[in-house]
């Protein structure tokens, strides 16, 4: 994630403290990288700080941090964060041989290393600085990056810092075991009725209607348990939940192109659609029957299919206010666990890794697959995750989400 446009920093302590408010949370043992676009702070890079094994030989994971800060094509130098309790009180420290590695790897692809910290629950310190008179050890106290005056504005913006994201320790929407048990038994009345439809076009375009209108404009208050149930069968559909996925993110089109070219539609299953009434739209579903409609481009481009919409290839810019509205919607959909609740957290992983903040999609995944294991999207996207993958948003400046609204100064 890149932070927004005009933020003043005015030293360490406004770089260490804009931080937390990127990643959302508060690192430990952690690597943070940041690059920079000449004085201009770019994109945000947390790694878990390396082993034993790996510290004595540490050019691989420089390299590996390398080709990351390199998505950003605009930078020209780095900052480096070690967020640890360990090793570096006393010179030459734990880290040092890493450090060490990092700025010669940084240095030899035209990044250079401007300036690193080490930080801990107590104290930080320029990694560099061993003289006591201007960096006395053990370092500053903490407080002074949690009392600096960018962490203040980004506060006063409406920015947090919650706990690390853990599987366990996400939120959760809070149901009650009677609204429980109407939404599990509405669902599997509607899963019922959609199964046999699963080869309908029509029925698949009612379903995009009844999406779309959410992702337009979410509802202020809960869904109703009606339309909690029905959505959540429609997620147990895996063309139906990657077709609202797609559409999320790169418009209906793309959605209904992809359930084409996947040759999902069977002419014979002519049974008539069911569902609720689409929420806040009065648009029919047969809009959507046409060869042509539903386009959502004037100008002919190309309808990215759904492997380049889903790494994040295409298109070049996503929808991102329509991603924003599906997070909040599965974030309901999710309460009530099962399979469809592990669809939901497996969309809202991908969300979170779409975002760049792939601390969070690793929880989110991590919890899809305690609700229903070997949830197969689930555990391919773990593995993107977890080899460390970006999502193609992430990895450009004009495309990436922005956490926090830009200054309109």
């Amino acid at each position: 994630m890149t932070p927004p446009e005009h933020l003043t920093v005015r030293g360490p302590e406004d770089i260490l403290g804009f931080i937390p408010h990127s990643l959302g949370y508060w690192p430990a043992d952690s690597l943070v990288a940041m690059t920079m676009q000449g004085k201009r702070l770019g994109a945000t890079l947390r790694l878990d700080l390396p082993g034993p094994e790996t510290l004595a030989d540490p050019r691989d994971y420089a390299r590996t941090v390398r080709d990351y800060l390199l998505a950003d094509q605009r930078a020209d130098a780095a900052l480096l964060a070690f967020f640890t309790n360990d090793g570096w009180m006393e010179p030459p420290g734990t880290y040092s041989g890493l450090l060490g590695a990092l700025e010669d790897v940084l240095d030899s692809a035209g990044l250079t290393v401007r300036d690193a910290w080490y930080v801990g629950d107590a104290y930080w310190r320029d990694a560099h600085c061993t003289d006591q008179d201007c960096c006395p050890f053990p370092g500053r106290p903490v407080q002074a990056i949690r009392d600096s005056m960018l962490n203040a504005e980004m506060v006063y913006r409406g920015s947090s810092v919650g706990p690390a994201p853990a599987v366990r320790d996400l939120p959760r929407s809070p149901v009650s075991d009677a609204e429980r048990d109407v939404i599990l038994a509405s669902e599997a009345a509607w899963a019922a009725q959609l199964d046999r439809r699963r080869g309908s076009r029509e029925q698949f375009c009612r379903l995009m209607v009844h999406w779309e209108a959410l992702l337009a404009n979410p509802p202020a208050e809960p869904l109703s348990a009606q339309d909690v149930a029905y959505l959540r069968a429609s997620l147990a559909v895996p063309a139906w939940r990657d077709a609202v996925l797609v559409m999320a993110a790169a418009g209906r089109t793309a959605a209904v192109a992809g359930a084409v070219a996947f040759g999902i539609f069977d002419a014979g299953c002519t049974l008539d659609p069911v569902g609720p009434a689409p929420l806040g739209t009065n648009q029919p579903a047969s809009l959507l029957l046409g060869p042509h409609a539903g386009a959502d481009s004037e100008d002919g481009a190309d309808v990215p299919g759904y492997g380049e919409v889903l790494l994040g290839r295409e298109p070049v810019l996503p929808a991102w206010s329509r991603l924003n509205n599906l997070d909040q919607v599965l974030e309901q959909l999710s309460a009530c666990g099962g399979p469809a609740g592990a669809s939901a957290l497996t969309g809202r992983g991908w969300i979170a890794w779409c975002r760049g903040r792939g601390s969070y999609a690793a929880a989110y995944l991590g919890r899809a697959l305690e609700e229903e294991p070997g949830y197969r999207l689930a555990e391919l996207m773990l593995e993107l995750v977890r080899r460390g993958t970006l999502c193609g948003w992430a990895a450009r400046r004009e495309a990436a989400w922005q956490r926090f609204e830009p200054d309109a100064a």
